[in-house]
Order: C-alpha cells, then structure tokens, then sequence
C-alpha cells in the first residue's frame, strides 16, 4: 500500500496532515483502530469492492507487556503467545497484502481464543481476497453467530454473498446491519446499489428507498443548511468554467477508462479541470490522469466540512459525481451542497436520490423522457452517445475464424454479478434454439469453484447439461493482451438481461469485432449495450423481446457468411463512430456544464 505524501491528509481520517499524525506512529494498530471506529472504508488495494468496500475490524489492544505491531512484523515470541497479538500481527499482514500469514495469525488467535468474534471477521477478508468466497462467507457467519448484533460482519457478509450471486440474502445482510446502526451509510450504499444493480425494484420503488439514503445518513441540519446555500460566483464571461470531479476511481478501474479520454480532451480555453481523488491507493492510471489535469486533489480521510472548504477555496462553478453509489463515493458532500451545480456522470446505473443532486447525464437511447420519473435529478440527454470508448491500438488484431465443425460459442466477459436468474433463463433458450450452441463465459468471479458450481446448477436447472459449457476465470489470460485475444473463442457475445447490462466489456467486444446481441430494457441500467450499438450503427442487433433476442442470436449465428464479412470490418467501423469520438464527447459535455451554469445564473437572479 501506497503511503500518502506528507503534506497530504492523514488516511487514518483524523483531519490532520500525514506528516503529523500516524507518519509519526505508523502502526497497524492504530489504522485499523481509525477505520473500525469511523466505519470509514478499508481501502488498500486487495480488498475494494463493487459496491462499496470491505470493512475492517478494529485491532484491539495488545495485552501481553510492551506487544505492539508497528515497526517489523517479528516480535518476540512471549508476545505472539496471546490471541490479541497474533490478531493485531494479522491485521497489518492484512493490510500489507501478505494473505496467507494474515490467515495465519488469524488462524491461531482463534485457536486460542475460539469466541474471538473480530478475529473471525477480519479472517473472512483475508479469505474473500483470496477468491475463496465460502470460506469468507463461513468466516464472517461465525462471527455473527457469536456477536449477532456485530453490523461490520453483516456489512461484510453481505458483500462476500453478493459477489457469489445470492443477491437476496447479501441484502438481507446489509438490511441487518443497516438495523444496527440506521445511518451505516456504506451498507445504505450497498443497499440501494444491489437493488439497481439487480433491478429488485421498480423504478419507483428504487426511488423512493434512494431518496431515504440522505434522511438516514445525513443529518436534518446540514440537509436544512444544503436548501438555502448561496455562492458568490462570477459570470462567465472572460474567464473558465470551473469543473470539479470528484471519484474513487481513478486508477485501474472501468470509470477511469472513460474518464481518463475525458480529461485528456477537454478544451482548456474554456474550462479548468480539477480532480478530487477520495481514494488513496494509486497505480499507472492515476498517475496518468494526474498527469492530464490543471489540479490533482487527493482527499481521502478528509471529513466533509474540510472537503466542502477545499472546493469552496477553489470556486468549483460545476461539481461531477463519478460514483453514486458504489463505494468509495463522497454522497454525503454532494448531499450537503458543496458547488453551484452539482451533477452526476458515468459511474452508477440509476438515480443517486440526493436531493441537492442537479442533474442527472445520460442520452436519448440510454434515459429517454419515459426514464424521466425514475430519477430525483433532472436528467440532461448529450446529443450523442453518453460515453466515448478508446479503442487501443495495441490490441492484438483478431485472428477469429469460424469453427470447422459447425459449433457456435456464444457468451459473456461480464461479472458475474450481471448474470441475474432472467439471464440465464434466455441463455438456456438460445442454447435450446441453437443444438450447435455451447456457452463460454469467463470472469474473474469463476475463479472460485462454488461460483462455477452454481452456474452448472442453474443451468442443469434450465435443461442445458455441463458438456456445453465452459467456465472460466481471468486467471486463463495472464496479462490485457491475451485477454482481448481471448475475444477470439466468441462467435457471438451476449449481453445480461433483467437488470445492469455491458459497459466497459461490450465495448472491449465490438472492439475485436465480436457482435453483440442486446436486450432494451425499461431503466437506464439495461439500455447501455442497445445506447452503444446504436451509436455505431448496429441497432439491429438490440431485440425488443426474449422472442426477438433468441431469434436475432440464432439468426446471426447461422449466417457464417455475414459475420465473416462484419468481422473484420469491424474495429475500423467503430473508429469512425461516435461511440470512439472522444473529442467530440467532451465539448458536448462542456456545452452541458456551461448550460447548466447559466440556468443556475438566471435562478440566482430570480432568488435575489
């Protein structure tokens, strides 16, 4: 883990600088004791999670004379001999990401001390980073079993099951913690993203929970206080609009990929760019985005009053949210009003419900009007597709050819999380409709052989045996190139259904010339792969039914003929579309902002 810069904000979340607060006591201990008791995320890199984060059980207090876990991790054995030792010992091996000795010391605090509630928790991390989700799941079960009013290990909980498709219990899980503590917001969070993510709800239902995030998690005061704000603001005219993103994803992330075009296209003549970064671990795209701004902000740990101060100080006219709510995200800053305009863009897959949320950023084929009740923002359709892919050259070119005797792959590269129940059902039709038809999906979820199990289960369940598909992990490709070739092995992708559908992955797709068949949805979450097809000129490859959807499948993997043809011709096609005219989608989302500020303006002058 990345230690922050001196002068930068403490990640302990204690509101001072690095340089004088835990630079000077630089201990597992004292970090995790940080995060446990302000609920603030675990954030190192093995243990990030989409939604939210995991979070980590506080350390306790060495009880053995002079125990303590800073500095080296050897200490002398008198005071590994106690549970609360080898739990702290475990904790910053947890942090350091040395998995296997954190089990370790786990392992034996709970030998030791068997009802160690914290212990088994914080095992369950250190299990799920490791792909093994049944033992993480068995892991925090235990500890609730002997704490059942523990909410860090239902939190937790919830998000091990999530992530192994048992979606309704995972909510259950959050529900719970959520009945623990009312204004847990990272389990509100994760809540309201499983319910879009999955659509649970109708549109409506959704709504109604996501407007009940702010009066849960934030307090009525600041609420009050947001109403009536008021900001000195200069008019346009001779000088830059200010924007400000703000985003717990920039670095290695499906975000940053869009973003990361975004920044580098903006027009500096007549907008300046600052970049709020509220996670603290960085890698080769943070650096390169870094690199692309006028002002890089790191803000991780920063309460919200000392955040809103930094964006008041640097006179944001146009704040972006780029995550909603997936974790992390600073909702609760958007919540309190801390810019003129306040809009969300890119990262989440339905309405935030924040009242103090201005606008909503989408298109015509991703939120069109009848989408409009579905959102507590007004929502602001670009005159073009909402996002821009960076086709890379580097990508291998595809060496795809047709299967000489006859079978047709179909499949997907998305996570398994999008795979809902209603997906596999009309997978298992198209495979009925298509006898030449086997399955290929590869994520990095089916690493963890409960998760491929389940998948053989459910679609046994559907009549399609296992000798026609083929599972797996992300572990077949070692590195970005081998997996884009891997691109290959498809004939035909096939987009999720029933709830969030292809973003990052369908684009990867078209871009080695696989087509994609696509179901238009009723929300935003399900129309992103039919916003893309469209964009390039493929909308008859978005079905309007199940009917329309197994038909367009079948239809196309007959015709060997057209997809020899469309194939190769693909990926220059997609360089001359919309959908890779990044220039071309940045000054529309500046003709947006300076829109959307002027309006502000004219209400200011209405107020005054």
């Amino acid at each position: 883990m990345n230690k922050p810069e001196r002068n930068a904000p403490c990640p302990c979340g204690s509101g001072k600088k690095y340089q004088e607060c835990c630079l000077t006591k630089d201990s597992a201990a004292h970090a995790a004791s940080r995060w446990g008791s302000m609920s603030q995320p675990y954030q190192t890199g093995h243990y990030k999670l989409t939604p939210g984060t995991a979070h980590v059980a506080a350390a306790t207090r060495p009880s053995a004379p002079g125990a303590t876990t800073s500095g080296s991790f050897k200490q002398p054995m008198r005071e590994l001999g106690n549970a609360d030792a080898q739990y702290n010992l475990g904790n910053k091996l947890l942090i350091a990401g040395r998995l296997d000795e954190a089990i370790s010391s786990y392992r034996k605090a709970i030998s030791m001390h068997p009802n160690f509630a914290k212990a088994h928790c914080n095992l369950g991390l250190a299990l799920k980073a490791q792909d093994n989700l049944d033992g993480a799941i068995a892991s925090y079960r235990a500890a609730i079993a002997l704490e059942p009013n523990f909410a860090l290990a239902h939190y937790n909980l919830g998000n091990a099951l999530q992530v192994t498709g048992n979606v309704q219990e995972a909510i259950a899980s959050y529900g719970k913690a959520l009945s623990l503590k009312p204004d847990y917001v990272d389990a509100y969070t994760n809540l309201l993203f499983n319910y879009a993510y999955h659509a649970l709800l109708s549109p409506q239902e959704y709504l109604a929970l996501a407007r009940g995030w702010e009066r849960a998690c934030v307090p009525e005061m600041a609420r009050q206080a947001a109403q009536g704000k008021r900001f000195g603001r200069a008019p346009l005219a001779g000088r830059l609009l200010k924007i400000g993103y703000v985003s717990g994803d920039f670095r290695e992330h499906a975000v940053s990929y869009f973003v990361e075009q975004l920044f580098t296209h903006h027009d500096r003549s007549r907008v300046e760019v600052h970049a709020y970064s509220i996670y603290g671990q960085r890698d080769a795209v943070t650096d390169r985005l870094q690199a692309l701004v006028e002002h890089w902000i790191p803000v991780e740990g920063s309460t919200d009053a000392a955040f809103m101060s930094r964006i008041e100080s640097d006179e944001i006219d146009v704040l972006v949210d780029l995550s909603g709510h997936t974790g992390p995200n600073r909702m609760t800053v958007f919540a309190r009003r801390a810019a003129p305009v306040q809009a969300h863009y890119l990262g989440y897959c339905a309405s935030t419900g924040v009242s103090e949320m201005d606008y909503w950023i989408g298109d015509e084929i991703l939120t069109p009007p009848q989408t409009d009740s579905h959102f507590s923002e007004r929502v602001w359709r670009l005159p073009r597709v909402w996002v821009s892919y960076d086709g890379k050259k580097e990508a291998p070119v595809s060496g795809w050819g047709s299967d000489p005797d006859g079978t047709v792959w179909v499949g997907s590269f998305n996570n398994l999380g999008k795979l809902t129940p209603a997906t596999f059902a009309l997978w298992a039709r198209v495979l009925h409709a298509l006898p030449e038809g086997r399955l290929l999906l590869k994520t990095r979820e089916l690493a963890d052989a409960g998760n491929r199990q389940r998948v053989l289960d459910v679609m046994a369940g559907h009549g399609i045996p296992a000798s026609r598909i083929e599972l797996q992990s992300r572990n077949v490709t070692p590195g970005w190139k081998e997996h884009m070739a891997y691109y290959d092995r498809l004939d035909i992708a096939l987009d999720p259904i029933g709830a969030m559908g292809g973003g990052t992955t369908t684009c990867d797709a078209l871009w080695m010339g696989v087509p994609v068949i696509a179901l238009e949805g009723d929300r935003m979450a399900s129309r992103m792969t039919a916003a893309m097809l469209n964009a390039i000129g493929h909308l008859e490859w978005v079905a309007g039914s199940d009917e329309e959807y197994v038909g367009k499948v079948v239809a196309l993997a007959r015709d060997v003929a057209l997809r020899k043809i469309l194939r190769p011709a693909q990926r220059e096609r997609m360089s001359a579309s919309p959908l890779c005219d990044a220039k071309g989608l940045a000054a529309c989302l500046e003709d947006a902002y300076i829109e959307m500020y002027g309006q502000w303006q004219i209400d200011q002058g209405r107020q005054s």
